[in-house]
C-alpha cells in the first residue's frame, strides 16, 4: 500500500500548526457545515431515516394486501391462517417446555359479593407472576372466565380503569384473572435505591426488550407465554368452565389480548381495546411502538395486526375502539373491513363484531358495556350489560407480596436473565470463513449493494488555509447524504472519509478533524441518515431511550432492514463517490457508536481501505453484559446477529494490517482497560492518539 504520510513531515507539521496556528484554523472560526439551507426545496429531511424504513415497510405491506385480495374461500382463508400460525411462531420465536405453575395464594378479600384472591406463579421456573383470581361468593356452578391483561398503567391491574372492569366482570357473574404484565405492578425490575420505579412502563419493556432483539428473539415471547401460562391456571380451578373462556385488555394490555387469542387456541372469544389498526396507518401516525409491540421481521414475513384477528376465524372477536385515538381509528376499521372477508369465507359474519365511540385512548362507559354483551353472549351467561359503580380499592391491597415487589420478595428472573439463557442456548459456532459469515450477515442485516445514484455539486468555500466543498450523495433510496469535503491549500494527497455519530459536527473548529487537516489530509465528512442534518426529526413512538429513538431501530426490525444494513449500504456509496472523484485509496475512521457500522461495513464490502476505529464498541456481548447499557450502539447491531458473530470476530477475520481499534469502549461507553493485551491501542486522547493512528497508517 502506498504510504499515507512520511512520518518525519506529518508530525513536524502537526506540531508546527499546534504551537503557532494556521490562519483560519483558531478556535474562534467558524465553518459553515450546513448543505441543506442552499437547497430549501427539500424542506424537512431530519425524518430521513424513518421514512426510509417505513417505505420500506409499505412495499412490504402492498405486497401482503395483493395476496389478501386474492382470497375468496374458506379454503383459501384457511391456508392463509395456517401460514399465519407457522409465521407467528417464528418471529415470536420458540416457547419453553411446560414446567409446573407453582401456584401460591398469598391472601384473599371479600369485596362487595366477590371474592378476590391474590396470588403468583412461576410462568418459566423462578419467573414469577403476580395476578388475582376475582370471582362471585354465591358462585354454584364452573362460571365463564376472562383473563384480563392490563395496559400500560404503572400500577398494572390495580389501577382504578381497570379495577372498574375486572370487578363488573365479577359482578355479572364472571371469574377473571388478572395478571401483572411485565415490568408493572409488582414485576417492575428497574427500582432505585428507596424502591421505587425508575423508568416508566414502557421504558421497563423496551429497555430489557431491545437486548431481547439483539440476542435474536421477540420480547413479545415472554409476555405472550406468560398469558398462555395464565390459561393454564384457569384449567386448574374448580370455578371455571374450561369451554368458556374469553380474553380482553386495552392499549398494551390489547397488544397482549391480540396475540394471546391468536396462538392460544383454548381463548375462545377475544376483545382488544384500542390497540388494534394497519401497520400502514401506524407508521404514518405514532410508528412503532415499545418493544413488545413489534415481532421480528413481522412485517417483512407479510404479518399485519389484522392477521392477529383473520387467523382465529370463525372464532368470535370484538374489535374496541375509539375516534381519537393514538392506534389510528382508520386503520382501526381497516383491519375490520378486511377480517370481515375472512369470517364471511366461514359463514360466521356475527362471530366478527365491532364498537367505537368518540374519545381518546380510553375506556368508555359505551365500549365497556358492548364488551360486557360479548362475552355474555358469546360465553353462553346471560343477563345485565350495564356498567356498574364499584368500590376499587387501594392498589395496596391488591399487593400479592408483602412489598409490592416480586424481585425484592422473592427474587427470580427477568426478561433480561431468559434473555441471556436464550442467547446461550441458541449461539451457533459461526460460519467456517469469512465468505460465509459475510454472506450470514447481508442475509440477516437486508443489506444490499447499492448502484449509485445522482451526485450534487452544492458549493465550494474558501478560508484561510483550506476549502470547504458540499456534495449532495444520493443514498440507498431518493433522498441524499448531506457531506463536506474539507480540503487544505497544502494538501498531502491523502484523504479520509469520517463517519461520527456527531455527523459533520466533528468537523467544526476544534474538533478532532483539525489534526488531519493541519496534517495535510482532505477529510470527507458526511451526514448519514438518522445523524445531523438527516437526524432528530422522528418525534414519534414511546421508547426514547437515553435519547435515542429505538422506536426507528425497531422499525428495522420489523422489516428486515436493519440500521446497520441502511449505513453500511449509505458509506459504501460515500466510498464510491469518493473514487469516482479520484481518490485512490480512502481511508475510513469510525467514531464513537456508528464506528461498529463502518466495521460491518468494511466486512460485507469487502474493501480493501484501511479502517481505524475510535472509541468503538468493542464487542455486541458487552450490550448484554449489564442490565444497564449506553442505547447509542443498539441501532448499530443486527437483531440475532450475535447468535452468530461479534465485532472482534470481523476484526480477526480482517487482519490486524487492515483494523485498528484506538481506546475501545464497552456496552457502558466506558474504557477498556488492559485493551492492549487484545491487540487494541490505548492513548490519551488528542495528540497521542492522532501521532498512534499516523504512525498505523504510514
Amino acid at each position: 500500500m502506498t504510504k499515507m504520510f512520511p512520518l518525519l513531515k506529518l508530525f513536524y507539521t502537526a506540531a508546527l500548526v499546534l504551537s503557532l496556528g494556521i490562519p483560519g484554523m483558531g478556535q474562534n472560526d467558524q465553518r459553515d457545515l450546513n448543505v441543506y439551507s442552499y437547497w430549501p426545496y427539500y424542506g424537512d429531511v431530519s425524518n430521513t431515516l424513518y421514512q426510509h424504513l417505513a417505505e420500506k415497510a409499505f412495499a412490504q405491506l402492498d405486497h401482503r394486501q395483493s395476496q389478501i385480495r386474492d382470497l375468496e374461500t374458506r379454503a383459501d382463508w384457511e391456508n392463509r391462517q395456517a401460514y399465519v400460525r407457522q409465521t407467528l411462531e417464528e418471529i415470536v420465536g420458540p416457547f419453553p417446555e411446560r414446567t409446573p405453575l407453582n401456584p401460591v395464594i398469598t391472601g384473599t378479600l371479600n369485596h362487595e359479593g366477590m371474592v378476590i384472591e391474590k396470588l403468583y406463579f412461576e410462568s418459566r421456573p423462578g419467573y414469577y407472576v403476580t395476578a388475582i383470581f376475582c370471582y362471585p361468593e354465591n358462585r354454584t356452578e364452573p362460571l365463564p372466565a376472562i383473563l384480563f391483561c392490563s395496559g400500560h398503567a404503572a400500577e398494572g391491574f390495580r389501577s382504578t380503569t381497570y379495577q372498574t372492569m375486572i370487578f363488573n366482570y365479577a359482578k355479572k357473574g364472571f371469574a377473571v384473572l388478572a395478571f401483572d404484565p411485565i415490568g408493572q405492578g409488582e414485576r417492575i425490575r428497574y427500582l432505585d435505591e428507596s424502591g421505587k420505579p425508575r423508568l416508566g412502563s414502557t421504558i421497563e419493556h423496551s429497555y430489557p426488550g431491545s437486548q431481547s432483539f439483539l440476542a435474536g428473539i421477540s420480547p413479545a415471547n415472554f409476555f405472550i407465554w406468560d398469558g398462555i401460562r395464565a390459561v393454564d391456571y384457569l384449567m386448574t380451578r374448580e370455578e371455571v368452565d374450561p369451554q368458556r373462556i374469553g380474553i380482553t385488555g386495552r392499549s398494551g394490555g390489547g397488544t397482549q389480548t391480540a396475540y394471546i387469542a391468536a396462538m392460544d387456541e383454548r381463548i375462545h372469544a377475544a376483545a382488544p381495546e384500542c390497540y388494534i389498526t394497519t401497520f400502514d396507518k401506524l407508521l404514518k401516525s405514532k410508528g412503532p411502538q415499545d418493544a413488545e409491540q413489534n415481532l421480528k421481521q413481522g412485517i417483512a414475513k407479510g404479518i399485519d395486526l389484522a392477521d392477529y384477528i383473520e387467523v382465529r376465524a370463525p372464532k368470535p372477536t370484538l374489535l374496541i375502539g375509539t375516534t381519537r385515538d393514538i392506534f389510528s381509528i382508520q386503520g382501526f376499521r381497516d383491519v375490520y373491513q378486511e377480517a370481515q372477508k375472512a369470517y364471511a369465507a366461514w359463514g360466521a359474519e356475527d362471530n366478527l363484531e365491532f364498537t367505537e365511540d368518540d374519545a381518546g385512548h380510553a375506556s368508555t362507559v359505551k365500549n365497556r358495556e358492548a364488551t360486557y354483551r360479548f362475552f355474555r353472549k358469546h360465553l353462553n351467561h346471560p343477563g345485565p350489560v350495564r356498567d356498574e359503580e364499584v368500590a376499587v380499592l387501594d392498589p395496596k391491597q391488591l399487593w400479592v407480596l408483602p412489598t409490592g415487589n416480586v424481585y425484592r420478595d422473592l427474587g427470580g428472573e427477568d426478561i433480561y436473565s431468559l434473555t441471556l439463557r436464550f442467547l446461550e442456548e441458541n449461539k451457533n459456532e459461526g460460519p467456517a470463513n469469512p465468505t460465509e459469515l459475510r454472506e450470514k450477515m447481508i442475509q440477516m442485516s437486508g443489506y444490499e449493494a447499492p448502484d449509485p445514484g445522482e451526485v450534487v455539486f452544492s458549493g465550494r468555500t474558501h478560508y484561510d488555509g483550506y476549502a470547504i466543498e458540499k456534495y449532495l450523495v444520493q443514498g440507498s433510496g431518493s433522498y441524499y447524504l448531506p457531506l463536506v469535503w474539507i480540503k487544505p491549500e497544502s494538501a498531502n494527497g491523502q484523504t479520509i472519509l469520517w463517519v461520527d455519530i456527531q455527523g459533520k459536527k466533528a468537523a467544526e473548529v476544534g474538533g478532532p478533524i483539525d489534526f488531519w487537516l493541519d496534517a495535510g489530509f482532505s477529510v470527507v465528512v458526511p451526514d448519514l441518515s438518522g445523524i445531523g442534518e438527516l437526524g432528530d426529526g422522528y418525534k414519534g413512538g414511546d421508547a426514547r431511550i437515553q435519547g435515542v429513538p429505538l422506536n426507528v431501530w425497531y422499525a428495522g426490525i420489523l422489516t428486515g432492514k436493519s440500521i446497520a444494513a441502511v449505513h453500511a449500504e449509505e458509506i459504501a456509496l460515500l466510498r464510491q463517490f469518493m473514487i469516482e472523484m479520484g481518490v485512490r485509496e480512502p481511508a475510513l475512521v469510525g467514531h464513537g457508536p456508528v464506528g461498529a457500522e463502518v466495521l460491518q461495513a468494511k466486512f460485507m464490502g469487502g474493501w480493501p481501505d484501511r479502517l481505524v476505529l475510535i472509541e468503538s464498541l468493542e464487542a455486541f456481548q458487552s450490550l448484554l453484559s449489564d442490565r444497564e447499557y449506553d442505547a447509542r450502539f443498539l441501532p448499530s447491531s443486527i437483531s440475532g446477529g450475535i447468535q452468530w458473530f461479534d465485532l472482534p470476530d470481523l476484526v480477526r477475520y480482517l487482519g490486524p494490517d487492515a483494523v485498528l481499534a484506538i481506546d475501545p469502549v464497552d456496552g457502558q461507553n466506558q474504557r477498556i482497560q488492559g485493551a492492549a493485551e487484545h491487540h487494541y491501542l490505548q492513548t490519551s486522547g488528542g495528540q497521542d492518539r492522532f501521532e498512534k493512528i499516523a504512525r498505523w497508517l504510514d
